[in-house]
């Protein structure tokens, strides 16, 4: 497909639940203020557990946005997801009808799906004995159920899929959406990740891969992305949905405009099924393929949001991605990692994070990187330390890595 015959995409709305806010203003603002997600886990009894800490969602009611009986019948990575979906709706002011709903499509990514549910089912087959077992198990359960409700709750009829590249899930949601709008397949896309896997069986199997942090002392100062003590990620939850729009369409109905989207790479490392290859290399070409995609160099570059896990390996080799990609000017581009906040939402963190890249470049502020305070030597770039910075973002990119190789990474500019 050549440049002139690509629609041109926009955000229009944009919808988050997370741990430290329920709604993408709430969020955002605790973005800005350096608010701390983190905390000990309250969701089940934690105390055999070598990791007891996570970034929880607080306070959400799944009623606001479902009955009763609707909500009954969905795991929370699902609720999560319809809930920010109708937030990202309301707040692009789209209203989906019989006119418009073949053209309107959903595309959110999940990592993990419903393993709260399997977890509970397997106890009461364990215990009761198969006929015991809910009949909404399934349909609970698995991954693609958040985008599949979505449309049901929201009436969108067009495409509709879901991503499951495991950390990377949000972030191909939003670039396959993008892709969709481009090619003429679909006027809007609901799309972003959904994540709730703060469930026992979930943090004891990170845990026993080594990539939690046991930093349990201290919560609120586990998560330290690029920081020479950082010793894991700390399991976060929740949802981030953009509106992504042709621009004519969003045009003619007189949207407010966010952003415009302009870029999407994605490489495979093809080296291990949870470390990254050493020095970067795949990450750095999405980056580079999301610049060739948007036709910018990297000095126009405002804005990285990493995807600065906090874990030993990620941080040191995003660090020599970002580096391989754009050069000496690496050093002088601004970059955070917000899971120093949320934690890390695993399917989910594309979609949270996609949503701070839009409204930094909304509202020219830079969220920092919390925690950061013994700088590691191999982390030399400018992360935006401890508070935010009033600063112009014109382009600004985001990067999603997930295991398995999966490397994204989305960019969006200024709309003018």
């Amino acid at each position: 497909m050549t440049d002139h015959t690509r629609k041109r995409v926009v955000v229009t709305g944009v919808g988050a639940i997370t741990p430290i806010g329920n709604t993408a203003t709430e969020y955002w603002d605790g973005l800005l203020s350096g608010r701390n997600g983190i905390d000990y886990i309250t969701f089940f009894d934690a105390s055999r557990h070598d990791c007891r800490i996570a970034g929880e969602v607080k306070n959400f009611d799944p009623h606001d946005y479902l009955e009763r009986k609707e909500a009954k019948r969905m795991d929370r990575f699902s609720q999560f997801g319809v809930a920010a979906a109708k937030q990202a709706l309301a707040n692009a002011e789209l209203v989906i009808n019989d006119l418009n709903a073949e053209q309107v499509g959903v595309m959110i990514g999940s990592g993990v799906g419903g393993i709260k549910v399997l977890e509970d089912q397997q106890t009461i087959y364990l215990n009761r004995g198969p006929d015991r077992c809910s009949p909404f198990m399934i349909p609970m359960m698995i991954a693609n159920m958040a985008a599949g409700l979505t449309a049901i709750h929201t009436g969108a009829k067009g495409p509709n899929s879901c991503p499951v590249t495991a950390c990377a899930a949000g972030s191909n949601a939003i670039g396959d959406a993008f892709r969709l709008i481009q090619g003429g397949y679909a006027q809007a896309m609901i799309c972003g990740g959904t994540e709730a896997a703060v469930t026992p069986l979930s943090v004891a199997g990170f845990a026993a891969c080594k990539a939690l942090s046991f930093s349990n002392d201290d919560p609120t100062k586990a998560c330290r992305p690029f920081d020479r003590d950082r010793n894991g990620f700390v399991l976060g939850e929740g949802s981030g949905i953009l509106i992504l729009e042709e621009l004519e369409h969003a045009l003619s109905r007189g949207a407010h405009i966010y952003a415009e989207m302009i870029g999407y790479g994605m490489t495979c490392d093809a080296y291990h099924i949870t470390s990254p290859v050493p020095g970067g290399f795949g990450a750095a070409r999405a980056i580079e393929l999301a610049l060739k995609d948007a036709g910018i160099a990297p000095e126009q570059i405002s804005y990285i949001n990493a995807h600065g896990t906090s874990t030993p390996a990620n941080d040191s080799t995003e660090t020599s991605a970002i580096k391989k990609a754009l050069g000496e000017y690496a050093y002088k581009v601004a970059i955070s990692s917000t899971k120093s906040m949320t934690g890390h939402l695993l399917g989910g963190s594309g979609g949270i994070e996609a949503v701070a890249t839009v409204l930094a470049i909304a509202n020219d502020q830079i969220p920092p990187t919390i925690n950061l305070e013994n700088p590691d030597p191999e982390c030399d770039l400018d992360y935006v330390p401890n508070f935010s910075r009033a600063q112009k973002v014109e382009v600004a990119i985001s990067n999603s890595f997930g295991f398995g190789g999966h490397n994204v990474t989305l960019a969006f500019k200024k709309y003018v």
